[in-house]
């Protein structure tokens, strides 16, 4: 049994390698690419809209409105960002339906690359909001003493997300893998289903979790609003 996507290799030549967290990541990179052009190509105003649309609209609405509970005055500045993370992570485990398809989120490389994304992004959007100088004064709040300890919590919490994320997704693939092999005729639609629901809940802890960062470092003095846990 694999532990994740980075064991399937389709081809090396020396160091250089193609496993599945690369295939899989830009495969579901090109399709949501080609998605959002056939959903948004046609967008219109009017009383009658397609489908799609009002499955987009619901979607935007929905993350807008969860970045707004976290305490984020204008969502429309975060939505973009947010709202991929919360897309790409929802589409690679929902993705996990298609034979032969393993989800990259289940390798620590991905979760660690997203991860990474936001802890870029939290002082990015926090020096926008305060400016350079009161977004740094924030690190020495309550006290100078806190400085290590706040620079530590953002290194410390960065880890966390990406350790989280690839810990519940690889943990709850091998459970579904072990159940499917004891009782490969009885459980799999079930255990499917199941995955799935942990791959939506595991997507929206990480977005909220993101956005709650983000929050943090948009707002002075220095707290984090509360958020929800697996």
């Amino acid at each position: 049994m694999r532990l994740g996507p980075d064991q399937l290799v389709f081809w090396q030549h020396g160091f250089f390698k193609l496993n599945g967290t690369i295939a899989f990541t830009w495969a579901l990179m090109v399709v949501l690419v080609l998605g959002s052009w056939l959903i948004t190509r046609r967008l219109t105003v009017e009383h009658r809209r397609s489908r799609l649309q009002n499955l987009l609209e619901i979607v935007v609405t929905g993350i807008a409105g969860q970045i707004g509970e976290v305490g984020l005055k204008s969502p429309e500045k975060y939505l973009g960002f947010l709202g991929t993370l919360f897309i790409f992570v929802a589409a690679a485990n929902l993705a996990t339906i298609v034979p032969g398809y393993e989800p990259p989120t289940g390798s620590l490389s991905t979760t660690v690359a997203l991860a990474a994304c936001v802890f870029v992004a939290v002082p990015a959007f926090g020096i926008r909001e305060q400016g350079l100088g009161r977004y740094l004064k924030s690190y020495l709040e309550p006290t100078v003493v806190m400085l290590p300890f706040n620079i530590i919590s953002e290194v410390s919490r960065t880890l966390a997300l990406a350790v989280r994320l690839f810990g519940n997704m690889m943990s709850g693939a091998m459970i579904i893998g072990i159940l499917l092999t004891i009782t490969p005729f009885l459980f799999p639609v079930v255990m499917t289903l199941l995955g799935l629901l942990t791959g939506m809940v595991q997507a929206y802890i990480f977005t909220i979790l993101a956005a709650v960062y983000v929050a943090a470092a948009t707002l002075s003095p220095r707290s984090e609003p509360s958020a929800p846990t697996p």
